[in-house]
């Protein structure tokens, strides 16, 4: 039954991202269903002595953070908190139903979450993940390149019309933009911890053949699969989420070629090698120039997401310690409101005001220092690990992390499930591949494709 609990959390990463990114209530409680099942069945095996109830103790940097927000949410749906100019008592949330749905989700991933830490315990269960994650974007890539590329077909799920920008199953193309950088992050990582596992020797000549050798191995079926993510990166024609991925991809690779622990000889030209050919072949061929022409037409006039930020501030110093209630960014926001914008901001297009809004400061804050905690400990696994998954898989989460917080300045992709359960995983995975025991060589399975 373990192994089949692994197997139904790898296949709900896949699943995820296929009912319009998880983004509307019935995906939320659907999922939370399955979950729910799962844990049952955890729960079952923890009785028969099987497994161990709790997680690992390093699970607490996930777990504890996940814990209070589900009690911020209860504490705004107590009745009492809060005197309405009735008279009666109300809840501090002034839409409770959104601030249940919310709690729901968070209650979601805690039991997700918990789950994880539990099952990928050792290094296959920690393969099978992160293979979990490459298919799942490349599901998504495939399936939204062929629709972009087809502009006559609509998408098979609840047949959305055809989009010029690649969407995928998702319901908006930011969302697709922000999923397909997770999973290339990931892949990358997956990509370099491969390359470890080559032995050459340190001069031009090896170098070139140890590409090479890359290049017609199986370990192309994963470079392929990540240029197909490329492909569909670079045809959502998303502003920042292209730009987030290479800045993003482009930090930890600097910070790896000075402090990598035991350096890949091709480390340096492969991901050079990912830059030009990603960049300069793949985006010429699919259009990243339109990418670029976004870019520049970008401006302070054309864009009215500055002024939302400016009208959100008020409400953030109005409920600077509680916030409005979870999933009431759309309820609270045109009370404050000060002009009609061009477009309809039913979420703030910015992370950071959205959960201060709903969470209040105190909390985003606390879910940021976190976030950056866990980006410290991707780096030092990268520089004191010794085993090439787990410090392949922390470059990967790295440039995700890096990714999200710049992506989060400008979009609201967390509130998809997808994009947002798939951010807990990788969160997850910090801790994982900092505190999973090394393999014995013997023990020690090959990573690529074969």
């Amino acid at each position: 039954m373990k192994t089949t609990i692994l197997y139904c959390l790898c296949f709900l990463l896949v699943w995820l991202p296929i009912p319009l990114g998880s983004y509307r209530p019935w995906a939320i409680l659907l999922f939370s269903f399955f979950i729910s099942v799962i844990f049952l069945l955890h729960l079952i095996l923890s009785i028969k002595k099987q497994k161990k109830l709790f997680p690992p103790k390093y699970s607490l940097w996930v777990i504890v953070p996940l814990t209070c927000v589900s009690n911020l949410l209860l504490i705004q749906l107590i009745p009492g908190l809060n005197t309405s100019l009735s008279g009666g008592l109300s809840v501090i949330s002034i839409d409770p139903i959104q601030t249940q749905i919310t709690l729901l989700k968070t209650i979601t991933m805690l039991l997700f979450s918990w789950l994880l830490f539990s099952y990928c315990d050792h290094y296959k269960a920690l393969v099978k993940i992160v293979y979990s994650i490459v298919l799942g974007g490349l599901i998504q890539a495939l399936y939204a390149t062929f629709l972009n590329l087809n502009p006559g077909l609509s998408s098979l799920v609840f047949n959305y019309p055809f989009e010029p920008r690649a969407t995928g199953s998702f319901s908006y193309q930011n969302f697709l933009a922000n999923y397909l950088a997770i999973c290339l992050s990931i892949g990358m990582g997956l990509l370099i911890s491969q390359l470890s596992l080559v032995n050459s020797q340190k001069n031009l000549k090896n170098n070139i053949r140890d590409i090479v050798s890359i290049i017609l191995s199986s370990k192309m079926l994963l470079r392929g699969a990540l240029i197909l993510m490329i492909i569909a990166l670079i045809l959502t024609r998303s502003r920042m989420g292209n730009s987030a991925f290479f800045i993003a991809l482009a930090i930890v690779s600097i910070f790896s070629f000075f402090f990598y622990n035991k350096k890949p000889v091709s480390l340096r030209p492969l991901i050079i090698s990912f830059f030009i050919i990603d960049i300069v072949i793949v985006g010429a061929l699919f259009g990243v120039d339109k990418v670029h022409e976004r870019l520049s037409q970008t401006s302070l006039e054309s864009e009215t997401r500055d002024e939302v930020i400016r009208d959100s501030i008020p409400i953030i110093v109005d409920n600077f310690f509680l916030g409005t209630g979870g999933g009431t960014f759309y309820t609270a926001f045109p009370k404050y409101q000060a002009e009609v914008y061009s477009g309809n901001y039913d979420n703030a297009h910015n992370d950071y005001i959205q959960f201060s809004i709903e969470f209040g400061v105190p909390m985003t804050l606390t879910l940021g220092g976190i976030i950056l905690i866990a980006l410290f400990i991707s780096f030092k696994t990268m520089m004191k690990r010794k085993t090439p998954l787990y410090q392949g898989v922390s470059f990967g989460c790295a440039v995700a992390i890096i990714y999200m917080l710049l992506h989060s300045t400008v979009d609201y992709s967390l509130q998809a499930g997808a994009n947002s359960f798939t951010f807990i995983l990788i969160l997850c995975l910090v801790f994982i591949t900092a505190k999973l025991p090394r393999e014995h060589k013997k023990d020690t399975i090959k990573t690529s494709l074969h």
